[in-house]
């Protein structure tokens, strides 16, 4: 996500971190490149003037030109910046306790992902503990109704749903049935348009008035730049909203939404869709956007998203593995698995400092990387748990299974026991540790 503003921001760290003295003409040209990045990235042109004149204000102060490393307090300016156009902090739900039913509306248009993302939102509320219903007030989409009972079974959450085609009785009906039945989360997902009209902002209306929500959430596709943008403004003027959602964010290399949204229309982003998945809906922190954008990466999420695959005493049992030498190519396996949980190689390289926008598409075999899956795959129970008994004949049966050649095989075995080597080194050797921190924190 983002990767050419992340690239741009990056090249600009590296050119300032190291300088000793800066001058005007140095803070000149460095806001001349952002602005051009900004812009690049379809950021609304108001936002980019608003963020180069208060950049360039407090770049020339005495904060900043007396700072004992003048071009990394600029760059530290430049994130806090950013932090700012991003919404200053993360913005959670404001829902009722447990034992009251809130309510969240969601609007949008068709082709934002608003049922799959009404979804994502109700299994990740169940997670945390809530009692979520959802509920089908898209009675305009052909087979809106059937999609959202398609994912209410994917995630094991009930789906209320009438044959009437009036969306403010369903809305009010599904509000009696959650009552009844101790749901205590209502989440109504709203029929869309290709375009606003006023039919559709009135029917919304007749819902909101009808439900009272105490969150009215706008799906926006963050691939579309400005116009997700001028979309959330026209909706928050007609129906107040209380936050937005990005979906597709993943696949957002420019920025523009998210760096625009906040500035323009006053309202927050709560959560920014990631991937196709269930799973994939992440609460929006914009510091570590900001980190992200200017190639700091993030280690906070990539840490929780770890957290989220494995427990802290499955983590300390595979280090002492890897300590002793004895990690397998089970374990491997094992790993491989929980990364792909965690989402896909590119976005885990962008959270590394020092490697965000650094590492493209192009640099990462995923084929290879599924290539390696298979073969490991094809093997027994006990060629996996110990590979120096994998000889000739086993390389060719385990080849064959696996659709790969025997030089493949032989590759994946080579590079498995260098790796095994490295990691031993790095758990037992504190000063490489070190060095390698120092080389992925690039700015630290």
């Amino acid at each position: 996500m983002l990767e050419k503003l992340t690239e741009k921001f990056s090249d600009l760290s590296r050119q300032l971190s190291g300088q000793s003295k800066i001058s005007d003409k140095n803070i000149e040209d460095a806001v001349n490149e952002i602005k051009m990045a900004l812009l690049d990235a379809d950021v609304n042109i108001r936002v980019v003037r608003r963020f180069v004149n208060h950049t360039i204000e407090e770049a020339r102060g005495e904060k900043v030109l007396k700072a004992i490393n003048p071009g990394q307090m600029f760059i530290k300016l430049v994130h806090d910046r950013m932090v700012t156009l991003l919404g200053d902090s993360k913005q959670d739900l404001i829902l009722k306790g447990p034992d009251t039913v809130s309510s969240i509306l969601f609007l949008g248009l068709n082709g934002a992902g608003k049922t799959t993302t009404a979804a994502k939102l109700a299994a990740r509320l169940k997670s945390e503990g809530r009692r979520p219903l959802l509920v089908a007030c898209d009675l305009a989409r052909p087979a809106a109704v059937q999609q959202l009972k398609v994912l209410g079974e994917q995630t094991d959450v009930e789906v209320y749903s009438e044959e009437s085609q009036n969306p403010v009785k369903v809305a009010k009906n599904a509000l009696k049935h959650a009552k009844k039945f101790q749901f205590n989360t209502v989440i109504f997902d709203t029929a869309g348009r290709l375009q606003i009209d006023a039919d559709l902002m009135k029917q919304i209306k007749e819902i909101k008035d009808a439900v009272k929500p105490d969150e009215t959430i706008l799906v926006a596709d963050a691939m579309t730049g400005q116009s997700a943008v001028d979309i959330a403004k026209t909706f928050d003027e007609e129906l107040d909203l209380s936050g937005v959602i990005l979906s597709k964010f993943d696949s957002d290399t420019r920025g523009g939404a998210a760096l625009s949204l906040k500035s323009i229309t006053g309202k927050a982003i709560k959560f920014i869709g990631v991937g196709e998945k269930i799973e994939n809906l992440e609460p929006f922190y914009p510091e570590r956007i900001a980190s992200r954008i200017l190639g700091m990466g993030d280690i906070v999420s990539l840490v929780e998203k770890a957290q989220e695959t494995a427990s802290e005493e499955e983590a300390l049992q595979l280090q002492k593995k890897m300590a002793s030498a004895t990690f397998s190519l089970e374990d491997y396996l094992e790993q491989f698995q929980r990364m792909r949980k965690m989402g896909s190689v590119q976005s885990l390289v962008g959270m590394l400092p020092g490697l965000a926008g650094k590492v493209s598409e192009e640099d990462i075999d995923e084929n290879a990387l599924k290539r390696e899956e298979a073969i490991i795959l094809s093997m027994t129970r006990k060629e996996r748990q110990n590979h120096r008994i994998i000889g000739p004949p086993r390389k060719k049966r385990i080849a064959l299974g696996s659709g790969s050649t025997v030089a493949d095989v032989n590759k994946l075995l080579k590079n498995f026991e260098k790796m095994r080597l490295m990691m031993k080194k790095i758990s037992k050797n504190k000063k490489y540790q070190a060095q390698l921190m120092q080389q992925f924190g690039g700015m630290s």
